[in-house]
C-alpha cells in the first residue's frame, strides 16, 4: 500500500511572526485546514506533529551571527544595526516572539521532508512554510528562516537524495536559489513575475547557476497580466524538460498562491482554476520521476481569505487524491465570516475574472514562450553534459 499524504501542523503556526497588521497572514493555513476538515477531506490521523530540527542543520544554512540577532531581537533585547540583518524593516519588522514562530515553521518543513525521506509519507505538506526569500545572513520579503533551504539540505545531506525544487510563487525564489546556486544535486526552478516589475528584483533568465551548479538554476520570468493559457504554455515548454534532465529522487514544491489575479502584491492574472492546473502539472512530474514523492509548502498569497484557502484546499485534494464539494460548507463559511469579518466565496472553483486587456495578455504570453524557449535551448547542452 502506498504511504499516505500527511499534513504537518502545530498550534504556534497560526500566529503571524509579524503581527496582525502585516500582509503575511499565517492564519491562511488554519483556514485551509478547517475547510478540508469541514469537507471531510482531512482526517485527524493525517495530521503529523512537528519535530525539532537539528541545530547543526540550522547553522549549515544560516549564519550564526544572523541567528543570534534574530533570537535576541525576538526576545526584545537590544541588537546593534539590525538592518544589516534585514530586520527592523517594513517587510520584516521586529515583533516579540517572531523567532519562535519562524523556527517552528522551519521545524515543520524539515519534519515534512523527513516524513517523505524515511517513507512514512509519500507526500508531506506544510502550508505555513515556503519562506523562500530568507538568505544565509539576512531576512527578506517577510521571511526570517528559510525553511525550504533547510528541508532541501536535510534531504541531500542526511539522505543523499537529488532534489528538484519547483517554485510557482509570484515572487522569485531567490533565497533558495542562492543556497544551492553552485550545487549539482539540487535543481531550482522558479516561475515568477519578472524582477523588472516585482520584488525581489532577481530571477532573470541569465541566472543559471555557477560552477558545479551551472545549468541547475532555471528561471522563467513573466510579464504582468499573463493569464492561465500563457502561463501554462510557457511552463510546459521549460519545466518538464528541466526536471526530466535532472531526474530527481524527490520534488519540493513551493505553492505560493499570489500569481492569482486578486493578489494585491503581484500583477499576474491566473484564476483559481489556473493555479490548480499548475499544481496538477507539478504533481504529475513527481509521479513520473519521483514515484510521487513530494515535500510541499505554502508560500505567498495575500488575498488571504478568498483565494489562498481554496487554492491550497484544491492542492491538498490533488495530493491526497480526495474529492471536494463544489459548494463550500455553509457552516464553515458562517463561522469564518464571523471570525474574520469578511465575506467568503460560496464555491470552490473559479474560472471567471475581470476582463483583461487582450493585447497585454497576448504580449505577456508571447514573451513568456520566447523566454521559456531561450532558456531551454541554452540549458539543454548543459543538462546533456551533466547526464
Amino acid at each position: 500500500m502506498n504511504a499516505p499524504t500527511l499534513l504537518v501542523d502545530d498550534p504556534i503556526l497560526i500566529r503571524s511572526p509579524f503581527g496582525a497588521a502585516h500582509p503575511f497572514r499565517a492564519e491562511r493555513g488554519a483556514l485551509t485546514r478547517s475547510l478540508l476538515e469541514a469537507c471531510g477531506a482531512l482526517a485527524q490521523d493525517e495530521v503529523a506533529s512537528v519535530s525539532r530540527l537539528d541545530e547543526r542543520l540550522l547553522h549549515s544554512v544560516h549564519d550564526g551571527a544572523y541567528l543570534e540577532a534574530l533570537v535576541r531581537a525576538g526576545r526584545g533585547e537590544r541588537v546593534g544595526d539590525l538592518r544589516r540583518f534585514g530586520l527592523g524593516t517594513g517587510d520584516c519588522p521586529v515583533v516579540e516572539g517572531m523567532h519562535r514562530v519562524a523556527l517552528r515553521a522551519a521545524d515543520a518543513t524539515v519534519t515534512a521532508a523527513e516524513l517523505v525521506a524515511d517513507g512514512t509519507a509519500r507526500r508531506a505538506v506544510h502550508l505555513t512554510g515556503g519562506l523562500h526569500h530568507a538568505h544565509r545572513a539576512r531576512a527578506s520579503g517577510f521571511c526570517l528562516v528559510n525553511d525550504l533551504a533547510l528541508a532541501i539540505e536535510h534531504l541531500t545531506q542526511r539522505h543523499g537524495l537529488r532534489v528538484a525544487y519547483v517554485d510557482v510563487d509570484a515572487h522569485h525564489g531567490d533565497g533558495v536559489q542562492a543556497a544551492f546556486y553552485d550545487r549539482s544535486d539540487v535543481l531550482t526552478v522558479s516561475v515568477h513575475q519578472s524582477g523588472r516589475t516585482l520584488f525581489p528584483g532577481t530571477g532573470g533568465e541569465e541566472e543559471i547557476g555557477s560552477g558545479a551548479g551551472r545549468g541547475f538554476a532555471v528561471n522563467l520570468p513573466l510579464d504582468p497580466f499573463i493569464d492561465d493559457d500563457g502561463y501554462l504554455a510557457a511552463f510546459d515548454e521549460l519545466v518538464p524538460a528541466a526536471v526530466a534532465a535532472f531526474r530527481p529522487d524527490v520534488l519540493v514544491l513551493q505553492a505560493g498562491a499570489d500569481a492569482h489575479w486578486r493578489d494585491p502584491l503581484a500583477q499576474l492574472a491566473l484564476t483559481g482554476d489556473g493555479l490548480d492546473a499548475v499544481f496538477a502539472r507539478v504533481i504529475a512530474l513527481a509521479e513520473h520521476w519521483c514515484e510521487g514523492r513530494m515535500v510541499v509548502s505554502g508560500g505567498g498569497g495575500y488575498d488571504a481569505w478568498r483565494t489562498v484557502p481554496r487554492a491550497w484546499a484544491r492542492l491538498w485534494a490533488r495530493l491526497a487524491e480526495r474529492e471536494l464539494p463544489e459548494e463550500l460548507p455553509a457552516a464553515w463559511r458562517a463561522e469564518w465570516q464571523q471570525r474574520l469579518g469578511v465575506r467568503l466565496p460560496e464555491y470552490l472553483s473559479e474560472s471567471a475574472r475581470p476582463d483583461l486587456d487582450a493585447r497585454a495578455t497576448a504580449r505577456a504570453a508571447s514573451h513568456a514562450m520566447a523566454v521559456a524557449t531561450r532558456v531551454a535551448t541554452r540549458l539543454a547542452p548543459l543538462w546533456s553534459a551533466a547526464a
